[in-house]
């Protein structure tokens, strides 16, 4: 283990904090005193979103200037890593890709927090992906875990290379097994990207496309709650257990919602209705998902946000963004 100079005390590097979630993470860090660093690509994050008051630096987490970048800083008390390659489907189209981004990427920031101690990091996984089309609903964090996609593998090597360096380098960790967040800021991406489109949908006064019976169920979480999940963990006092479910908690509500359902809420969050179109099942999609969350309640977390009131905030968002 290298042997920096300490990180400065309440410093945080946000990666990915350009991005829907890491944007609102890096607020929340900001209003809390903290002195914080964002790293982004901008591939897919957007400069407007990174609060003012954060250093921000236009960066890949493969490069190899992330190591010049803790040797500026002297390293940061905490990581939390949310920079991925988050698209399943372009994951299957480019498994290689992905990997470089979201395996080759996390170990780049787990050399340099290893030359650089960090005190923690929090590491951005799936609750969805990594379980696959699992046994028992809702979902436990000791569930088999049974990816489906290259982007679920690469998630769950993450958490196994993070118990890996834990156990030979002393570097700790939490995982977050995130649901289907959603929320302002939210772009049409990834797993809850359906919000997102629907919305834009429904702002231009266009059909919603839904595939398959629309029966299909998501747990929807809103981004804020997902934030305060990121609070807690940055600084609770963990169990020393060695498993790799050990630190890893489910961020979730519990609460199955289905497609059809979500679009009659999000009609009722515009006042506005419009045609339903349907579309031929898309190949590997799971029929369900809802996650377990006891184990991050017992460290005081809630989901505090109920859909319907979510749906609203964020539609006026996005409507307030396209007006």
């Amino acid at each position: 283990m290298g042997s920096g100079r300490k990180a400065q005390s309440k410093s945080v590097l946000v990666t990915g904090g350009a991005g829907f979630i890491g944007s609102h993470v890096a607020d929340a860090y900001l209003a809390r005193g903290w002195s914080v660093t964002v790293v982004d690509n901008l591939s897919s994050g957007r400069r407007e979103n990174v609060p003012a008051g954060v250093d921000f630096v236009e960066l890949d987490v493969r490069d190899d200037r992330l190591h010049e970048l803790f040797g500026r800083k002297g390293g940061f008390e905490l990581i939390n890593h949310h920079a991925a390659q988050i698209d399943v489907r372009l994951s299957v189209e480019r498994p290689r890709f992905d990997a470089e981004v979201n395996i080759s990427g996390t170990l780049n920031l787990l050399e340099a927090a290893r030359e650089w101690p960090s005190r923690r990091i929090v590491f951005i996984s799936s609750g969805g992906v990594v379980y696959g089309d699992a046994d028992s609903r809702p979902i436990p964090e000791n569930a088999p875990k049974k990816p489906e996609s290259p982007y679920g593998v690469a998630k769950l090597v993450g958490e196994y290379y993070l118990r890996c360096y834990r156990l030979l380098h002393g570097l700790d960790y939490v995982a977050l097994r995130y649901s289907n967040v959603y929320g302002p800021r939210q772009d049409p991406h990834g797993e809850a990207g359906v919000v997102a489109i629907f919305c834009n949908r429904l702002i231009a006064n266009e059909p919603l496309t839904v595939f398959g019976s629309g029966e299909q169920t998501r747990d929807y979480v809103y981004v804020g709650d997902v934030v305060q999940a990121n609070m807690i963990v940055s600084e609770a006092e963990l169990d020393e257990g060695t498993e790799l479910d050990d630190r890893a908690f489910n961020v979730g509500t519990g609460v199955e919602t289905s497609v059809n359902e979500l679009a009659a809420a999000l009609m009722d969050a515009a006042g506005r209705e419009v045609p339903i179109e349907r579309a031929p099942a898309r190949p590997g999609e799971l029929e369900w998902n809802s996650l377990v969350n006891g184990r991050l309640r017992a460290l005081g977390w809630e989901a505090a946000v109920d859909l319907s009131d979510g749906l609203r905030r964020t539609y006026r968002w996005i409507a307030g963004e396209k007006g």
